[in-house]
């Protein structure tokens, strides 16, 4: 693919985001960077908070840019300052409260900047449990402030419609691009070796990934694995780092199952697990289009879901690569996990069912809803 930018005002592209961690927002608009920066684009990483690793291994073609700001809400002056001087071409921003302190910087910069956001969560199921004053203060700002964004870009299409639904917008105002999570980075990452002893051994390792926090419902998890254990050998791995550790790991206790869980924390390398799991879970209460198991499905590792919102669904095709099971429903995950293990799905199938989600294809899309020439 040939990709230019047109050239006037210096025709340089601009990427905002609020750098907290390494998490999967973070990861995937990185994807996107390092692959405009093999097309030669010239870009700016605009940064609302500069907090992540990921930083010191830029493309030399990448200027990073840092507002010097420390939250999204606070980011409109100095975007507006970074837009009258540099005046970028076009301006993809994520997660929304950056995406409306983006919205308002351009109407106090004046400039033509085309401003595409991206969304990456399922809203509405985020704030289930939120109050109606919570929710309203939450949902105001967005209903106020999007209209004012030429595009939102949503990763699925679950996240889309409930945007239409909290917003209002029409339909030509939205737009589903799949995330860029398959990178040849990726499979290189499986292919090193195996990260845990348990991998050397006989006995199946079913794995779970992410924060370790009330969204991944991991206790769910614990419990279907202890369901499953009682039937037959096997072990449960669950990589990430969080404030339900201590919880997890007394429920692990008291299930009888301590010896066969492990929690080794936050790895940045999680595929090389991945591709060596007989199994992997996502016992998520929501999300907007979960990475993980996109990225277990590339290294060829059947999986089980939970059917939450957003995402499962449509990665799985209704099921078809993978069983879905309701939110919390201990007994449905521990069947699941008990089919699945006995009787899972080729390798070369279930990659296949995320051939949508390589960063050439996404990075394709996004340049063209950023109105820049493919």
């Amino acid at each position: 693919m040939t990709t230019t930018i047109p050239t006037a005002h210096g025709g340089r592209l601009a990427v905002v985001i609020s750098l907290s961690g390494e998490g999967g927002v973070e990861r995937m608009v990185l994807n996107l960077v390092e692959r405009f920066a093999q097309l030669q684009l010239p870009v700016d990483l605009v940064t609302i908070r500069a907090d992540s690793e990921h930083l010191s291994d830029l493309p030399g073609n990448i200027r990073h840019v840092d507002l010097g700001v420390r939250h999204a809400t606070w980011a409109a002056p100095a975007l507006s300052r970074y837009l009258k001087r540099e005046r970028p071409v076009a301006m993809l921003v994520a997660k929304d409260r950056a995406i409306r302190s983006a919205a308002l910087a351009r109407r106090l910069a004046g400039v033509p900047t085309r401003l595409v956001g991206r969304l990456g969560t399922n809203l509405s199921a985020a704030l289930d449990g939120k109050s109606a004053v919570q929710r309203y203060a939450r949902y105001l700002p967005m209903r106020w402030l999007y209209p004012w964004v030429d595009l939102i870009v949503a990763v699925s299409d679950g996240v889309a419609e409930d945007t239409r639904r909290i917003t209002g917008l029409g339909a030509e105002r939205l737009q589903v691009i799949r995330n860029p999570v398959i990178t040849a980075r990726l499979h290189e990452l499986a292919r090193r070796p195996a990260p845990h002893p348990w991998f050397d051994e006989p006995v199946p390792v079913i794995m779970g990934a992410g924060r370790l926090t009330r969204q991944k419902d991991f206790h769910t998890l614990l419990r279907a694995f202890a369901e499953v254990r009682a039937g037959r050998p096997c072990r449960l791995l669950i990589l990430g780092e969080g404030g339900h550790r201590q919880s997890l790991e007394a429920l692990a206790r008291e299930l009888g199952v301590a010896q066969d869980v492990a929690l080794p924390g936050f790895d940045g390398n999680p595929y090389a697990y991945m591709a060596r799991a007989r199994l992997f879970v996502l016992s998520s209460a929501w999300e907007g289009s979960p990475n993980v198991l996109t990225e277990a499905l590339a290294c060829g590792t059947p999986v089980v879901a939970t059917d939450c919102p957003s995402g499962p669904r449509e990665i799985l095709d209704g099921g078809r690569f993978g069983p879905l099971v309701p939110v919390g429903d201990v007994r449905a995950m521990a069947a699941a996990i008990a089919k699945t293990l006995e009787q899972p799905l080729p390798p070369e199938e279930l990659r296949a069912a995320v051939a949508e989600y390589t960063v050439e294809r996404s990075a394709e899309r996004y340049l063209a809803a950023l109105g820049l020439t493919c």
